[in-house]
Formats: C-alpha cells, structure tokens, sequence
C-alpha cells in the first residue's frame, strides 16, 4: 500500500515547478537562523531570466552548507553501521575488577556499536574479504568505555610504528588508485610477505571469517590484553570476547563476489531489516582471565597482539550481554561521527604493555581530533558521557558548553565556587606495574614465533575451511603481477603446512617450489587442534536468524506457500517472496502473494536456503530466462538447501543440473514438507556437495 501523499493540488510555479506549502500540521521551513522562507525553488534574480543577486542570503546559506556537508572519511573503518543498544551485567564481579559497570548483576547501560570494514572507501561494498571493526562504545556511571576491537583476535603487525606501512600497502595502490576494498594486489603481499609476523593474521583473513554472512552471525575480539583491577589494586591479565546468540556463519567467495553485485548494502540492510523487525542482534561479552604466573609459563607472549590464547587453555568466561535494539536516527550525526578511541577506558580498567595497543593510544585519539575538526567532538551526543562531566577544559571550535563560574582553573581559592576537584578514592588510578629498562628500539625475543599458531589455526579447521584457506591464497596470489612475491608466500606457507603450500603452489602454477622462508624460531607441530577456532563446527544448529527465499510463480500452491510462512515464522527467520514481477502473483486459490524481489533483483546469493513453488506454466516461462537459471544455479553452487515443488523440474534441468540434484535439493509433495524442510536447513549448507561443484 502506497503511503505517499497526493501531491497533484500542489501549488506549481510559472516555470512548471512544484510549489509544496506549508499547511494544515505542515512545519514552515527555515533558514538555520530560524527566519521562515517563502520559495524554496527559485533564487532571487533580478527579472525573470535575468541575473541572481548576491545578496539572496537563503540561497547563499542553502548552498554555502552543502558544499560543506562532507567530512574527512577514516582512514581505516571508513565503511561502517552503527546501531544503539545496552550491555547486561551477569553478576558481581568486584573480585576481580572496579569497574562501575560490573558491580551489580542485573544492571544494563547504554551501549552504540559501529561495525566495520577496515581497507575499502566509505562507499565499498559490504562483502569485501577484509578485518570487519567491532566497535562498542558502554555509556557507563564512571565515563565511557571503548572496546575498539575486530572480528578477529589478532592482528598483521606487533608494532604500532609499522601501521601507516600496513595501511598504505592495503589500500589503493597510490599511482594508479585502484583496486578498492581489496588486498589482491602487489604492494598488500609485497609488505606482508616481508613481514613474517603478519603470518597468523594471513591465515583469518584468508579463511571464511573475512567474509561474514552477517554481522549478527560474527564473533568480536578485543584483540589486546587489558588488565582488570579491583578497588585493591590488584589487578589480573583479560582477554575479551563478544560470543553471537545466533551462531557463526560466512558465505563463500564466489558468493560473496555476487552479494557485493546483488546488493553491495547487504550487511548494513541485514542489520537495519533484523532490528526494525524486533528481531535484535544480541552478543555474550566473555573474558578470558589470567594472572603473571600464567603469562610467564604460557608459550607465547601475552602483550604479542598476534597470538591468541586458545579457549582450550583458558576458557571464556560469559559476563554479560550486547543486545542492539534500536537503529540510528540520522546516519551521519551517529555513525559517521562516532569517536572511538582505546583510550577510553574507566576506573577497574587498565592498559598492558602491548606495543601495539600503545600506539593505538595516541592514533585514535589523533584521527578523531582532525576527522571531526578539534577537540570537541565529545560534545557531539553519540560521544558524549551519559554520566555527569566536571572539568576546566575549555573553547576550541565548536564548543556546546564551557565550565561556568569565574575559577576555570585549579588549583583555586574560591571555596565551594571553585569548580570540581581531583578525587583519589574514586578516581582513575592506572595499576602500579613495575617497569624499568633501557630505553632502546628493539623487539623482544618473545615475540619472534610467527608460525606456531598460525599452523595451529590452520590445521584446527574443518576440511572444506581449509580448502576455502586455500582458495583465497590462490585467488589474491593470482591478482599479484610479481611471480617472486607469489612465490615469497607460498616459502612462509612452507612454514606452516606442507600440503597447504603444496595445493597453492599448484593453483598458481609455479614452476618450482621455493625454499621454505627463514624463520626466527621454528615452527611447534605439537599444539593441539583448537575447535573454538573453527567456524563450521561453532555453528548454530537452526535457522533462526536467517533469511529464505521463495520463487513463486502464478498459481503456486497456496497451502504449501502457506505452511512455508508458518514453519518460517516458528523457526524465528525471515521469508522473501521472489517473483517474475515485482507486483507478485495470484496463488493457486486466487489469492495474492505480494513480491518483495522480482527475480533478477533478487538472486539466490541474497538468502540462505531457497524454495520454488510454481506450475508448470508458470516454470516454462522461467526455464528460458537468465536470471531464474542463474537463481538455482549459485544455490547450488554456494552448497545450499534448495526445495522444490515437482513442476519445478524444468528449470534445474534447463540449468544444467537435472541429473545432479543432490541429498541437499528437496522434493516437496505436500505442505507438511516445509517443516522437515527447514529441519534440513539448521545445517545451513550442504557442504557435501562442494567438492563436485569444485571439480574442473
């Protein structure tokens, strides 16, 4: 149903134009001074067709505010969703920590998250193979507090000295300004094959977890160690971790490649879609918790930001939950101007030593002050506390507020009038670590292991995992124009499994297999598999969550339509009619089922499991088109579960794949059908059917 007002008694100009007017319970427009304006089509000109004057102040305003609309993009995370929320508290935790937030069990505070990709331009797709950011920003009683992590817990680099290297070598290359949002390109495995440490980080970004289905289906990582400190001064070593309710989930590459054609908003339309729906997002906050002794026993060093500490060893302790509930007002005044900064951390938090997280210190707070002009962008509401804020900080552009009172200094003489004042029992107070050294430039030694654990993810992963690992490192290498960079890569592989670098030697079709590269330390065969590590065996076990698309054609059974919307609706997922137009059909008892896709806007790469419901006359038109042949030929090569009326048949075998239809591909003869058919579906995939869709 059209929700647009009649517009045909609008006013309309001498040159034809619309004149839309204030009336009824209609606002008056304004200029941002408040002065009401009377035509807002035509600027002040002097006659008819004559010259506009400069002192028309409406248009000069309208015009002058346009042009300075935009804003520095990040350098890094440009592309991102943000949504608000609150954080739930699980218990009483002042054991370990002082921190305000986790006094009281039960207690929510609000919560904005912005996710992210990390190399491409604002206006990138969303299915790029890339880091994804996983930014939370908790409003707690005691100030804000950043947790700026990613959806991977480790990271390419140890130093923070090397980050402007990363940056510039991932993104476009800069003579040509080409490729965007991706790093299959010379200059990205240039620097990382000259970076060893960068080799456990490889190994995510090449595996599905660069390319998620979903924010909502994604893990989130602090990345670093932080220390927790409790109102002793004791203080302990955390990792931490945000655990999805619905389960990990990724897509496949091929498939990624068509979403970014299909709908290159598809994470940020996935999320708006699943909140405004009711449906909110909703992640466990988990920490891992250890003290000095471990850090000195365990095998790799904890302030290294590319090592992990495997759940195996130290479990993840779930203290809370994210629920995302409600979307953004206006894109730009939230999401764009949202400040993160890994400084922003509260009494019961402190740093660690991590290199790489101490300059994260200074850069964040750095590329805010000049993304959002000065060092007042915490007086922009989505950055500012929801607590009380006292202190002498003052002026600078555009400041919202000053300290008020003559004393904007302290210390002061004006007794009770001279503002707030320092607070030793309840104030920050960092842990007292012992530190001393030589103030040198080096590396520790501890640091120099970079292919242990890399192995370990890599042989932690299912088969099909490793093969998409595989995949990736051969499609990115074959961007790469330099046969001895390609070369240069498969020599660390060398270093971390035999066969890995077998399969992508041949991919590439090198002629010779290269030495194995130097490493610092050798590689450790002897730490055990990681289940936590690996998607496929983290996933849900159901449908919720998920999205399944339904081609229909005039005259589709009706109680079958029917008892798909129903288990659809019972399994807690989403359904999407796609039909030959966008107006939809008439079903088989001459109702209508409205469209929400016509069939080549909406492509099988959109859901995660299809059904055909159609007739034969309507399927006969279908078998000759394109885009139908194309919508059950990538659902069949992405490995989903596709279910299918029997007059369907023509148009799998118009595609090609009469003869191949698998244990995965679901005949449905009566309605009842649709409820073992989403039984089917909490597998997500039919993964057994990759290796003959892979076959050359």
């Amino acid at each position: 149903m059209s929700t647009s007002n009649d517009t045909s008694t609008d006013p309309v100009g001498n040159g034809g134009e619309t004149h839309q007017q204030a009336k009824g319970t209609s606002d008056t427009l304004t200029t941002q001074q408040g002065a009401p304006v009377s035509d807002d089509q035509n600027s002040l000109r002097g006659g008819s067709r004559g010259p506009t004057l400069m002192e028309d102040q409406v248009m000069r305003e309208k015009v002058f505010h346009f042009d300075h609309e935009r804003i520095p993009e990040r350098v890094v995370h440009a592309r991102g969703f943000g949504a608000h929320g609150y954080f739930e508290n699980y218990e009483c935790l002042s054991d370990l920590t002082e921190a305000d937030i986790f006094q009281r069990a039960g207690e929510q505070v609000p919560a904005f998250v912005r996710f992210s990709t990390v190399a491409g331009n604002k206006g990138s797709g969303d299915l790029a193979r890339d880091v994804r950011g996983f930014a939370v920003k908790l409003y707690t009683k005691e100030g804000n507090w950043d947790i700026v992590g990613n959806n991977i817990p480790v990271f390419f680099i140890q130093d923070a000295m090397k980050f402007p290297d990363l940056v510039h070598a991932a993104k476009q290359e800069p003579d040509r300004g080409f490729p965007q949002a991706q790093t299959a390109h010379d200059n990205f495995w240039d620097f990382v094959t000259l970076m060893p440490e960068s080799m456990h980080m490889l190994m995510w970004a090449m595996s599905d977890r660069a390319i998620p289905r979903s924010f909502r289906f994604m893990e989130g990582f602090g990345v670093h160690s932080f220390r927790f400190v409790n109102s002793e001064g004791e203080a302990k070593f955390v990792k931490f971790h945000w655990k999805p309710s619905l389960g990990l989930q990724s897509v496949v590459w091929n498939e990624a490649l068509k979403i970014n054609g299909a709908d290159p908003d598809f994470h940020r339309r996935d999320m708006w879609t699943a909140i405004q729906n009711g449906d909110y997002p909703e992640w466990e906050l988990g920490v891992q918790i250890f003290d000095e002794e471990f850090a000195e026993q365990f095998e790799f060093d904890v302030l290294d930001p590319t090592k992990i500490i495997p759940e195996e060893e130290i479990p993840v302790k779930p203290i809370g939950k994210l629920v995302l509930n409600r979307v953004v007002d206006n894109f730009f005044a939230e999401t764009e101007q949202v400040a993160f900064c890994t400084q922003n951390i509260v009494p019961g938090i402190d740093f660690s030593n991590d290199p790489l997280l101490q300059g994260r210190n200074f850069s964040y707070l750095d590329t805010q002050i000049k993304r959002l002009g000065g060092p007042n962008f915490t007086h922009i509401p989505v950055n500012a506390p929801k607590c009380p804020m006292r202190h002498f900080q003052q002026d600078g552009h555009m400041a919202m507020t000053n300290p008020t009172g003559r004393a904007n200094y302290e210390p002061n003489s004006w007794g009770e009038e001279g503002g707030p004042r320092e607070n030793p029992e309840s104030g920050f107070r960092s842990y007292q670590d012992e530190v001393q050294g030589l103030k040198q430039r080096v590396r520790s030694e501890t640091f120099s292991d970079h292919y242990s654990q890399a192995r370990q993810f890599y042989v932690s992963q299912t088969d099909i995992e490793q093969a998409h690992i595989a995949d990736a490192f051969v499609f990115e290498l074959s961007k790469v124009e330099r046969e001895d960079i390609r070369a240069r890569m498969v020599s660390h592989l060398l270093n971390i499994d035999g066969d890995l670098a077998k399969t992508v030697a041949q991919g590439l079709g090198l002629a010779e297999m290269p030495e194995s590269a130097r490493a610092a330390m050798p590689t450790r065969e002897d730490l055990p598999v990681s289940h936590k590590l690996s998607i496929l065996r983290n996933g849900p076990d159901n449908f919720k969550g998920r999205r399944l698309g339904i081609l229909v054609t005039e005259g589709a059974d009706a109680e079958m339509f029917a008892a798909f919307k129903q288990s659809v609706k019972d399994e807690g997922a989403t359904l999407a009619v796609i039909a030959p137009t966008i107006g939809g059909v008439k079903a088989s008892d001459g109702t209508h089922i409205p469209a929400d896709e016509k069939i080549d806007g909406g492509p099988s790469v959109l859901f995660d499991a299809v059904v055909l419901i159609t007739t034969d006359k309507g399927i006969e038109q279908l078998a000759q088109h394109g885009p139908a042949r194309d919508f059950v030929n990538d659902a069949f090569a992405h490995c989903k579960f596709i279910g299918y009326t029997k007059e369907a048949l023509p148009l799998f075998k118009s595609a090609g794949l009469d003869n191949k239809l698998d244990g995965g591909c679901v005949a449905l003869d009566e309605p009842a059908d649709a409820t073992d058919f989403l039984g089917a579906c909490k597998q997500l995939r039919y993964w057994k059917r990759e290796e003959d869709v892979n076959k050359v």
